[in-house]
C-alpha cells in the first residue's frame, strides 16, 4: 500500500472542497508548490483556509507580471503565456526547486508534488470566455524517480472573471485531490474534477496521464471519457496515442475531415482520403503546409445496443493511429454540427469527404425536425462557409451503377435544393477512385474476422490485417474482461 494512506483521519465518500484540502494538509508526508498565473492564486488559496497549510504549502506564487514570469520559466517561443509549453515549465522548474532546497535526509517520507496553472478569463468586452491549462506533477512514492503528471485543459463558459476564477480554484482543488487519492481510478477521477461545480461552468476538452502510475492509462481511452460524461463537445489525439487540444490543432487550419467507422478502416477509406486530399490541396485558397486531416468518429457510431463499447473504439483508434492519422471523437450526429465546430477555430477552407449515401443523408429533412428553421437553418450552417463536399461514388449492388452527384437520388422536394448546392460548386466528385475495390465494405470485413473466415486481408491497407491479427482485434472480449483495467 502507498506511503499516502498512513498517518490520516477518514472522510466520507463525497467530501467537500474543505474536507479534501483539510486531508491533504493534514497528510504530514504530501508536500508542494503552488504556481498560478493570469487569474490569482485560487486554488492555494483553499487549501490556506483550511487550515494546518504549513506542512502542505512548501511556496505559493503568482508570476502575474510578465516580465518576472519570463524571468522565472523563460521567454515562450510564441510570446504566450496560456501554453502547454509554459505550463510543463512551471511545473518543471517548481519540482526542480523543491528536489535542490529539501533534504531528503530530514524528510525520507515526504512525497512531493508541484501543482500550476496558467489561465486566461474573461476579457473586458467579454468576446473571449477565457481558457487555461492546469497540472499536476508529483510523487506517490518518496523513492520515485520518475514522476507523475496529469494535465488538462479547460474552456469557462461564465461571463464573469470572479466566478471563473472560484471554478478554477475548486477544479484545481478536485485535480489535487483525485491525484492523490482517486490516481487508481483515473476515470472516476475525471468525474471527481467537477464535485461542486456544474458542468455548464467549465469545460474540460483535454487531458493527459503519464508516469509510473498511469502506466497502464490509455489517454485515447481518457479522451472518450470526456465526450462520453457531455465534460466537451469533440476531442482529438494523435498517432502516438497522445491526447490533443482541438483548439491547437485546427487553429487557422484548412480542415479536411473524413467521417467513418472505420470498424475496420478499409481501402476504400484510404482511397478517399488519398484521392479528396489531392484535390483539395490543389484549392486556390488551400496552402498545403497548413493543412490538417482529420478522421472523425460520431459518438453514436460507438455506442453498441446503447452503450458505447469501449473495448471496439480502442481497436479502430489502434488501426487509425498505426496508419498516422489524427482522429476526432464527437457528438456532432449531423454534419453542420461538426463544421459549426471547425468554423469555431477556422476561416480558412473546410473539406468534407463523404461517400453517397451519406451526402444522400445529409437532404433528409428527418434530421433538422428539431430544429426551428429545419433543413434550410441546418445548410445555412453547412454552406454558409468556404465548405465544399468531396463526394466518392458507389455502385449500386442491384444495377451495378456507378452512383454519383449526377446520378443520386434524393426526395422530391429536396431536388431543387440539391441542385442550388451542386451547381454552386458546393459538391465536386472524386472521378479518379479505384473501381477494383467499390464492393468493399467496412461492415461485410468485420463480419469475416468476427466468424474467423478468410479472404478479407487484401482489401485492408498494408499492415492492418498483421495488426489486427496479431493483437485479436475486433474479437468480443468476455464482459469482465472489457472492466476498467486503469
Amino acid at each position: 500500500m502507498s506511503n499516502i494512506f498512513k498517518k490520516e483521519i477518514a472522510f466520507t465518500n463525497v467530501p467537500s472542497i474543505k474536507a479534501k484540502t483539510l486531508r491533504i494538509n493534514l497528510n504530514p508526508d504530501i508536500y508542494g508548490t503552488f504556481s498560478e498565473i493570469g487569474a490569482g492564486q485560487e486554488t492555494s488559496a483553499h487549501f490556506f483556509r483550511s487550515g494546518g497549510a504549513s506542512g502542505t504549502i512548501a511556496k505559493a506564487m503568482s508570476a502575474y507580471d510578465k516580465d518576472f514570469s519570463d524571468a522565472i520559466y523563460g521567454i515562450e517561443e510564441d510570446g504566450r503565456y496560456v501554453t502547454q509549453s509554459r505550463l510543463k515549465k512551471m511545473l518543471a522548474h517548481e519540482m526542480e526547486n523543491m528536489d535542490n532546497r529539501i533534504s531528503r535526509e530530514k524528510h525520507p517520507d515526504r512525497l512531493f508534488f508541484s501543482y500550476a496553472n496558467t489561465v486566461a478569463t474573461i476579457d473586458f468586452s467579454k468576446r473571449y470566455k477565457g481558457h487555461g491549462w492546469i497540472g499536476i506533477r508529483y510523487q506517490l512514492d518518496p523513492k520515485q524517480k520518475e514522476l507523475n503528471e496529469i494535465i488538462l485543459h479547460i474552456r469557462f463558459k461564465q461571463n464573469e472573471a470572479r466566478l471563473q476564477q472560484e471554478t478554477l480554484g475548486i477544479v484545481g482543488v478536485n485535480l489535487i485531490y483525485g491525484a492523490f487519492y482517486k490516481y487508481d481510478k483515473p476515470r472516476k477521477l475525471l468525474k471527481y474534477l467537477y464535485d461542486h461545480i456544474d458542468k455548464d461552468t467549465v469545460e474540460i476538452d483535454m487531458v493527459n496521464f503519464s508516469g509510473p502510475n498511469f502506466a497502464e492509462v490509455d489517454n485515447r481511452l481518457m479522451s472518450l471519457q470526456l465526450v462520453k460524461n457531455d465534460m466537451t463537445d469533440a476531442v482529438m489525439f494523435g498517432p502516438d496515442g497522445n491526447n490533443l487540444l482541438p483548439a491547437t490543432i485546427l487553429y487557422k487550419k484548412n480542415i479536411l475531415a473524413l467521417r467513418g467507422s472505420f470498424r475496420p478502416v478499409t481501402k476504400v477509406n484510404m482511397d478517399m482520403f488519398k484521392k479528396s486530399y489531392e484535390i483539395f490541396i490543389r484549392e486556390p485558397s488551400v496552402e498545403e503546409e497548413n493543412t490538417v486531416v482529420i478522421f472523425e468518429i460520431t459518438l453514436s457510431n460507438l455506442r453498441a445496443s446503447g452503450e458505447i463499447d469501449e473495448q471496439d473504439f480502442m481497436d479502430r483508434a489502434e488501426l487509425l493511429c498505426s496508419l498516422g492519422h489524427t482522429v476526432m471523437i464527437s457528438k456532432f450526429q449531423e454534419y453542420f454540427k461538426l463544421v459549426e465546430y471547425f468554423s469555431n477555430y477556422t476561416k480558412s477552407k473546410i473539406g468534407l469527404t463523404m461517400g453517397v449515401n451519406n451526402l444522400v443523408d445529409i437532404f433528409d429533412e428527418k434530421y433538422y425536425r428539431h430544429l426551428s428553421g429545419g433543413i434550410l437553418e441546418a445548410f445555412g450552417k453547412l454552406f454558409f462557409k468556404d465548405l465544399k463536399v468531396y463526394l466518392y461514388p458507389m455502385r449500386n449492388e442491384e444495377t451495378g451503377q456507378i452512383m454519383t452527384s449526377n446520378t443520386i437520388k434524393v426526395h422530391p422536394r429536396m431536388k431543387e435544393l440539391y441542385k442550388f448546392f451542386k451547381y454552386n460548386g458546393k459538391v465536386m466528385d472524386i472521378i479518379d477512385y479505384d473501381p477494383e475495390i467499390l464492393h468493399v465494405f467496412s461492415r461485410d470485413v468485420l463480419k469475416k474476422i468476427i466468424n474467423g473466415e478468410e479472404g478479407w486481408e487484401s482489401v485492408l491497407p498494408e499492415g492492418i490485417a498483421e495488426i489486427i491479427k496479431k493483437k485479436k482485434l475486433f474479437i468480443r472480449k468476455p464482459i469482465e474482461e472489457q472492466q476498467e483495467k486503469v
